[in-house]
């Protein structure tokens, strides 16, 4: 790939790379999320993509700004191509990873399907990426209708495709996993999940849901730390499935906000991952770095790797004092009702 940025990459070295994977050595961060494009296919209902299509920013990043997170990036140990868009509509999208490999992190990416064919397929197994997932919000057609434009049939069928080449090249690296939203009025489809997971070869299913950004028609489809009665049922269905992916030997993980959380923590991991958005801005989450064109009150940037230094970015002051407010209990604004502080 292209340098088009003039800084040199130092790929680790032989004895670098053996203490880190034999000695336990243990990078700073445990992932960075880069969103490689905010451009999306798909027009799920609960997805401001959708919602506030007419603020949207599409974009894709540029080569230059992904370069630029080199020295994030030997500090960490995944990255994760994927925000919010479907990152393999990036034409650059294999360079990314690429890059990432050589860095020495884990790469992984989450797929809505619609873009797989034989020749994406091939490539991912070749890039040395080891997670795979597809998004879904449902189990067959009807309770995965939310996701308007992404086909349940057409994402299996991109399953079965990428996991055909996997089998055929014997790529043993490559996981395939289910990154499931559970929606509370259809929660349970859940139950059915194992068995899809089990016919379609996925290794691992994750089960998450809806985050602090609740679009108009979903509201009722979030789970809250106060809604008791909602929850009971809704673990009720999680163990359930969950003791049925054991049985079909599918890795399964599920969370739900609990009431009794102290909220000083993040399912998202901020102490120890970030967000680079497509134009290089820097923020703890997805959540507080939406691509809208209007002034969002929520939104919350501590630099861009075009400007600064990515690790300066890391290291300032503001981004600390929004870690520590975190885990000290004094949360930042847009944090403050979001039920990911809820998950243990």
């Amino acid at each position: 790939m292209k340098n088009t940025t003039g800084r040199k990459f130092r790929p680790p070295g032989f004895w670098e790379t053996i203490r880190e994977a034999f000695l336990g050595a243990q990078r700073m961060m445990d992932c960075v999320q880069v969103e490689v494009t905010s451009r999306c296919p798909g027009r799920c209902g609960y997805c401001p993509h959708t919602t506030r299509c007419d603020q949207w920013h599409a974009r894709d990043m540029d080569m230059g700004t992904f370069e630029r997170l080199w020295p994030l990036m030997r500090k960490a140990s995944r990255v994760h191509l994927q925000g919010w868009g479907e990152p393999l509509l990036h034409p650059g999208f294999f360079d990314m990873a690429a890059r990432a490999r050589q860095a020495g992190c884990a790469v992984s990416t989450t797929t809505c399907g619609l873009c797989m064919n034989a020749d994406i397929a091939r490539k991912l197994i070749e890039s040395g990426i080891d997670i795979v997932a597809f998004s879904l919000a449902g189990t067959d057609a009807v309770s995965n209708a939310a996701r308007h434009g992404v086909d349940f049939d057409r994402v299996c069928e991109a399953i079965g495709l990428l996991q055909g080449v996997r089998r055929s090249a014997m790529a043993v690296h490559l996981e395939i996993h289910f990154a499931y939203l559970m929606l509370a009025s259809d929660m349970e489809a859940v139950r059915a999940l194992p068995g899809l997971a089990h016919r379609l070869g996925v290794h691992a299913v994750v089960v998450s849901t809806l985050g602090p950004i609740v679009e108009p028609d979903f509201e009722d489809d979030a789970f809250m730390p106060h809604e008791a009665e909602k929850l009971a049922r809704a673990a009720a269905v999680l163990a359930e499935a969950e003791a049925e992916a054991q049985r079909l030997g599918v890795a399964f993980h599920g969370s739900l906000p609990r009431p009794d959380a102290s909220g000083t923590g993040c399912r998202e991991n901020v102490a120890r991952s970030l967000y680079v958005a497509a134009d290089g801005s820097v923020s703890p989450c997805v959540y507080v770095n939406v691509p809208v064109d209007r002034r969002d009150p929520d939104r919350r940037i501590f630099g861009n790797v075009n400007a600064t230094d990515p690790l300066e970015i890391w290291e300032s002051a503001a981004f600390r004092r929004f870690r520590d407010g975190l885990a000290g209990g004094a949360p930042d604004l847009p944090c403050r009702a979001c039920p990911k502080r809820f998950m243990i």
